[in-house]
């Protein structure tokens, strides 16, 4: 198989924002891998296909949202601190405090900012090629459709248990950015190492990833 990661890269920093320069401050480019099948859910369903779809944008490929991506990994970072006994005010800094008036000029400096996570344009460019301008068709060839069901205490399938859901593929690599303040680069770093599972149905075995800096870059 060639390696594209020189085409891919460059393909992200041409559709790369420019943004005004904080010598502060850092952005992250994050790869990530599926090493499962992987459901990147959007809350709805299709009546008579799908009891759960997948997030997709408008030509049809799909994405995670840089949102959803930030709450499995606050829950990672505040596991982190706990372990090393820090206490969870980093992260409060870091991913911001609920409530009204509690941000300081220092959590603002400091707040981690997370972009979508999407196939690179090199690859989204390629399959639009083969393709055609056919979101349908770009789903299907991205992502397949797994079928599960409710076991009782019998050890026979519940009637009425069987539901079907649409999965994005193992193997597909999706690139996603994090900006930071340098200062906090280092236990960002640590964290990332823990974020082992994202998506819907974790807890069946779907969604095993692994992240990785794939670059480093001044914001």
């Amino acid at each position: 198989m060639m390696d594209h990661r020189a085409e891919v890269l460059g393909a992200l920093e041409a559709e790369a924002e420019k943004p005004e320069y904080h010598p502060d401050r850092c952005e992250l480019v994050l790869r990530m891998t599926l090493l499962s099948d992987t459901i990147f859910g959007n809350g709805m369903s299709v009546p008579g296909e799908e009891d759960i779809s997948l997030l997709t944008d408008a030509q049809g490929f799909p994405f995670y949202k840089g949102s959803t991506f930030k709450g499995v990994f606050r829950e990672e970072m505040e596991r982190l601190l706990e372990w090393e006994g820090e206490g969870s005010s980093l992260a409060g800094i870091l991913f911001g405090e609920p409530g009204f008036g509690k941000d300081t000029s220092e959590s603002e400096d400091r707040r981690l900012v997370f972009s979508d996570f999407k196939l690179s344009p090199f690859v989204r460019e390629r399959i639009a090629q083969e393709i055609g301008n056919l979101p349908d068709q770009i789903l299907d060839c991205l992502t397949n459709m797994r079928a599960f069901t409710r076991i009782s205490e019998e050890g026979t399938a519940d009637r009425g248990s069987l539901r079907y859901a649409r999965c994005v593929n193992r193997g597909l690599i999706f690139y996603g950015t994090l900006g930071c303040a340098c200062e906090d680069e280092s236990k960002i770093l640590e964290a990332l190492k823990l974020v082992k599972w994202i998506g819907t149905l974790r807890n069946r075995g779907f969604g095993n990833v692994r992240v990785e800096i794939e670059k480093r870059r001044d914001a």
